[in-house]
């Protein structure tokens, strides 16, 4: 049993623990120097480009805290005396649970709502996508001569046995079968899934770069994965060996019948108890600049979110990118019926 005095003891580490972390943030001595800070739960240095062209632009220096896991949660710990001043993480998913657990503010900006379309963000600006990423199909160039293909597609016996791809629990397909039910409903969703299963040609497994290799070895013809994976490969980033993968596919951009490509983001919000409250928003203007889109599109081969931005070129030469145009927050909305889905038809099994 646990003791009172072991309670105690846990309670005071936990609460030393959080002022150890705002003290990291306090300015030293009489310094009034001008900061932000981010938690964020991608590696620090893939934004660090854009950070560092901010504080160059306006003088404000970006301090960043990793948080792997648990973001919501460790900002609702911390409470008010929380540092954190902009939150970012990835997937639609995550920013409905930074504003499920109240740890964000509504913002009103006329540039962070004219740059972004309105499936986009949150209808109160409780977030806002700063980038994107398309679920597109990676195809083998010796077996497979399509241009074009529907997520609905997938599911036809002709592919019976041909296609690759990671586990159905995963966000990334996750947000895509969510998105199917929102076209068109979960008993078609889950008739779908069923036909995807069927046209597997291995077990759900892996990453997205796996689909790649092992359509190289002809394990499969199709894989469903994200467009930035390509970039990272053809790019040499991954590596010699994943640049064999990536020149192995082709990638087409598949769209729902009567919609586009699901795209899933990248995305920030302020938060709740943001001690630099203007100098988060300044950081956040400054995101969905034409200057701050350039920059983290050549970073991670994501696709902008603000038109007239540049692609970089690997991923401009899929062509034309057609977002499909739901609205992404009620994807969101769809997560766990999609989760269920995949359960009940024992998709990853």
């Amino acid at each position: 049993m646990r003791t009172k005095q072991a309670g105690t003891l846990a309670r005071r580490t936990i609460l030393g623990g959080l002022v150890a972390a705002a003290a990291a943030f306090a300015p030293l001595g009489a310094s009034a120097e001008e900061v932000v800070n981010v938690y964020t739960t991608r590696e620090p240095a893939l934004a660090k480009p854009v950070f560092d062209a901010f504080t160059e632009k306006t003088g404000v220096k970006v301090n960043t805290v990793f948080v792997k896991e648990g973001l919501a949660e460790r900002v609702k710990a911390e409470g008010a005396a929380s540092p954190a001043d902009v939150l970012m993480t990835v997937d639609i998913g995550n920013l409905l649970d930074l504003v499920d657990q109240g740890v964000t503010q509504n913002v009103k900006s006329e540039v962070l709502e004219k740059a972004i379309p309105a499936n986009l963000r949150g209808a109160n600006g409780e977030w806002f996508a700063v980038s994107m990423r398309g679920r597109v199909v990676y195809a083998s160039k010796d077996r497979v001569k399509l241009t074009a293909i529907t997520y609905e597609d997938l599911a036809k016996p002709e592919w019976k046995g041909k296609i690759c791809i990671r586990s159905g629990k995963h966000p990334y397909n996750t947000a895509l079968i969510a998105a199917y039910i929102a076209h068109h409903g979960e008993a078609k969703a889950e008739e779908w899934l069923k036909g995807l299963k069927a046209n597997l040609a291995r077990k759900p497994a892996g990453g997205d770069r796996e689909n790649a290799r092992d359509i190289l070895g002809d394990i499969c013809d199709l894989g469903v994965a994200n467009s930035y994976y390509v970039g990272l490969m053809r790019s040499g980033k991954g590596g010699p060996e994943q640049e064999k993968w990536a020149e192995a596919i082709n990638v087409i951009l598949p769209t729902f019948e009567g919609g586009g490509t699901n795209v899933n983001v990248s995305g920030a919000s302020v938060a709740k108890n943001a001690p630099n409250q203007a100098n988060a928003l300044k950081l956040m203007e400054f995101l969905v600049s034409h200057e701050a889109q350039d920059v983290y599109a050549r970073a991670n081969f994501e696709y902008p979110v603000v038109a007239g931005s540049t692609v970089d070129p690997i991923i401009a030469a899929f062509g034309p990118l057609k977002i499909d145009n739901l609205d992404i927050a009620k994807i969101g909305q769809y997560r766990k019926a999609a989760a269920d889905l995949v359960d009940k038809v024992g998709f990853d099994n």
